[in-house]
């Protein structure tokens, strides 16, 4: 018998033999690859910072930042390793120690109806995550388990563990250490604390049951445990320790560091060009480190301008377009009834949605909630508004058969504008001390809306066509929609020194005097007459005053003497209009650009007339440094040579699209429409060299600024997404133009741009001839000429419009 139990002993271990061998050879042909995981790096968040090295915004699958194993404190992986695997730095990948004690675990636990508890080991954890998977079965266990020893034999212990501190999920959207010291403390691994980094290695079993913010009990007994580990290891001494555990677990959660409030517009279009250049895989997890060129105070001051005079506009045209919404108003019902509204989309910061509890003759009461931190609870709030201050809410009146909407009367009783339940913005305005004449003021509520009207603003360098800052309108909440890059807009008046730059480019001088008077044009759909804006003709003016004073007859007779197509030419040369269609009507803006083409196209007015490529970005570096790509405009020869070689030589590569004199000679007449024409707000108080030009279109539904000093350009569109007037049924629209709209934005963006900075005069070209003549007006003006053009001025007698015909409304003019 003993023969025989014997025999089939050695039949049975030779049989387990030979089926164990086969498993293996099964599984060991199944295994994947894993050398590659010696180059590996794992998916990273692409960053994207601002001019002054702030931080814009974060582009991620999985927020990660990468941190080599030399800058993770040697005390953080001490706590990994005593939380995760004691035995790491001597095991060979698998740890038969840990293992034997699991088993019998185990045991008991399924005996005891417990969860079963697993004995992986760090090296085995990185095999699963990254190359067999986690399902929960026996074959896998045995394929994790070899590849943990393979991994053991081609990578050093430093690499296993970087990947294993780089990859491992450990809650709050955040993979990695790094990722997790911000999303818990707000902090850089080097400032975590002793009892921190003993939090963050408690995390990896279960970092969702152990968040301070939710669960702070389960948080401390766990960090706890990884101490007394770490102590039990002789990573830590007793000391150490004992303040670690009387340090309590103070979590300053944020999902992202610091980063620049403002400019979202800007950073999606910086997204739009990554996902094209770089496809998707890449921005989200290359770990890019994307330099761009917005200039964060400027874009404040650019966006606080846009929707300040938005709102100057809608308060004197918008009315009043009632509240958001009605719900219940009880003393025990309003504040779970607000809480659960949602916030209204486009409202400002600092405006609150509150709802009217009581609403008297004159007053009405209104509450609202403010919270000390996100997850505090709501404390409500009362406050109250003032009829007097309401004068601007009068109510719009739809108009009929398609004319313009008009506003009601003013309001007489408070019961005109609101009514209680009625949920609006508010916007709470601090107490104001007696001065003067001038009484005290109580603490009280201003009423808000989001205007309808929407704008853009571009403000780029015309020496590099870097945009410094970019507003798509007025709320990036509101609208992704970008209208300063994605919006066409018909360009009005501001299209007309592109008609004109070709007749200076011809030789015409700005002297050349031209008839502002009716002209009649014949078209394929009838007669084209066009009209100015304030319905007057003015006679003969030199082209200067004729494009200061923005004269649309003017303009057509100019278009027609240089020909349409000269004008499509130029138009397609700047980049404004690309294949413009060959129709005087054109000549007065009829065309569509977008806000951005436009900054570029007059940038070469003031640069010496070179085509320029506005950019978002300047570099774009992968996460070890290496640049793979930069934004050039400017070749430097010599500039990587040691100083033995002399300083380096700039070449501007830039392509010509005009001569500088021509160039100059609008610059020139542009600086007078500022001075003396249609663009006077925009160098209100700023005293210094400014050139520009409006723009209003046709029934006054764009208004347009485009603007420059030597050392910025400003494009500003105001209007409606879908179009239409922004003048009110019965209004002339004067109040509503380019130079009403769009030129005080744009002088508030320009006040903010250059500060205190001394005045910067136009460099006038080598060749230009500066004549002293006399202006129109009667003023003594320096005159910008081409050589041999100072007495080219022809009689104007000679210049004559077309003949009468047919009155037909073509469709195409109108254009102011």
């Amino acid at each position: 018998m003993l023969r025989t139990l014997f025999v089939v002993a050695v039949a049975g271990s030779l049989a387990g033999g030979v089926a164990a061998y086969g498993v293996y050879r099964q599984v060991e042909a199944d295994l994947p690859d894993y050398r590659w995981l010696a180059d590996y790096s794992p998916p990273q968040m692409s960053r994207i910072f601002a001019t002054d090295s702030r931080l814009m915004a974060e582009l991620a699958a999985e927020r990660r930042v990468f941190v080599p194993i030399e800058a993770i404190p040697r005390q953080l992986q001490q706590a990994f390793i005593s939380a995760e695997d004691q035995n790491f730095e001597t095991h060979f990948g698998v740890d038969p120690m840990a293992l034997a004690r699991a088993v019998v675990m185990n045991v008991e636990n399924y005996l005891g109806g417990r969860r079963m508890l697993g004995a992986s080991t760090i090296t085995q954890q990185v095999a699963k995550n990254m190359l067999v998977g986690s399902d929960r079965t026996i074959l896998r266990k045995v394929r994790e388990a070899l590849l943990a020893i393979r991994l053991e034999n081609a990578l050093p212990k430093s690499r296993i563990l970087e990947i294993y501190l780089n990859e491992i999920f450990l809650g709050a959207q955040a993979y990695g250490v790094a990722a997790a010291a911000q999303a818990y403390f707000d902090k850089a691994l080097d400032d975590l604390t002793l009892s921190e980094m003993a939090f963050l290695a408690a995390l990896p079993k279960a970092p969702n049951n152990y968040n301070p913010l939710r669960f702070p009990e389960q948080a401390r007994i766990r960090r706890d445990w990884v101490l007394g580990r770490m102590l039990a290891d002789g990573a830590i001494t007793q000391e150490q320790h004992d303040t670690a555990r009387a340090e309590p677990i103070q979590a300053r959660p944020t999902r992202r560091p610091e980063v620049v409030p403002v400019g979202q517009h800007f950073t999606e279009e910086v997204r739009r060009e990554l996902l094209s250049r770089f496809g998707a895989d890449r921005t989200q997890g290359g770990g890019l480190v994307v330099r761009t060129s917005l200039d964060p105070e400027l874009q404040a001051a650019t966006e606080t301008a846009l929707r300040t005079h938005l709102l100057d506009y809608d308060r004197r045209r918008g009315g009043w377009r009632g509240p958001v919404t009605n719900i219940a108003h009880g003393p025990t019902e309003w504040l779970p009834a607000l809480e659960a509204t949602p916030r209204p989309p486009g409202m400002e910061r600092a405006w609150r949605h509150a709802v009217v509890l009581e609403v008297a003759d004159r007053e009405a009461r209104l509450g609202w909630f403010e919270r000390a931190q996100p997850r505090a609870p709501a404390e409500p709030r009362t406050g109250r508004l003032f009829l007097d201050e309401l004068s601007w809410a009068r109510p719009v009146i739809a108009g009929a058969g398609g004319q313009p909407a008009r506003l009601g009367p003013a309001p007489r009783r408070m019961s005109d504008v609101l009514n209680p339940g009625d949920v609006v913005m508010v916007e709470l305005e601090e107490a104001r001390p007696a001065q003067g004449r001038t009484p005290a003021r109580p603490e009280r509520l201003g009423l808000r809306q989001a205007p309808e009207v929407e704008g853009a603003v571009v403000a780029l360098d015309p020496n590099t066509g870097r945009v410094l800052a970019m507003a798509g309108g007025w709320s990036f909440e509101r609208s992704w929609f970008n209208r300063a890059t994605q919006a066409m807009r018909q360009p009005g008046s501001s299209f007309k020194p592109f008609v004109f730059l070709p007749a200076l480019e011809a030789g015409i001088p700005p002297n050349q005097r031209y008839l502002d008077a009716e002209i009649e044009v014949p078209t394929g759909a009838g007669v084209w007459r066009p009209g100015n804006a304030d319905g007057r003709v003015m006679g003969y003016m030199s082209m200067r005053r004729a494009l200061e004073l923005s004269r649309n007859l003017a303009t057509v007779r100019v278009a027609q003497e240089v020909g349409i197509d000269r004008v499509a030419e130029v138009a397609n040369r700047f980049g404004v209009i690309e294949n413009m269609p060959h129709f005087l009507a054109m000549s007065l803006g009829a065309g569509e650009t977008t806000v951005l083409r436009q900054a570029a196209a007059y940038a070469s007015f003031v640069n010496g007339g070179r085509r320029v490529e506005p950019s978002f970005i300047d570099s774009v570096q992968d996460a070890r440094g290496r640049v793979l790509w930069r934004t050039q405009a400017r070749e430097c020869v010599g500039c990587e040579a040691g100083p033995e070689s002399g300083p380096p030589q700039l070449s501007d590569n830039r392509r010509a699209i005009v001569d500088p004199i021509a160039a100059y000679q609008i610059t020139s007449i542009l600086q007078g429409a500022v001075q003396r024409g249609t663009g006077g707000r925009a160098a209100t108080g700023l005293n210094r060299p400014i050139a520009g030009k409006t723009g209003t279109t046709n029934d006054f539904q764009d208004a347009w600024f485009v603007g420059y000093t030597p050392d910025i350009v400003i494009a500003v569109w105001v209007g409606y997404d879908e179009p239409r007037t922004l003048r009110r049924a019965g209004e002339a629209g004067g109040d509503v133009g380019g130079g009403r709209l769009a030129a005080p934005i744009f002088r508030d963006v320009l006040a903010a741009a250059l500060g205190d900075s001394p005045p910067v005069p136009f460099r006038a070209p080598p060749g230009v001839a500066l004549v002293r003549l006399q202006h129109d007006t009667g003023q003594t003006i320096i005159e910008a000429f081409r050589p041999g053009t100072e007495n080219a001025a022809r009689d104007p007698t000679e210049v004559s419009g077309i003949g009468a015909a047919e009155r037909v409304d073509s469709g195409l003019g109108g254009l102011y």
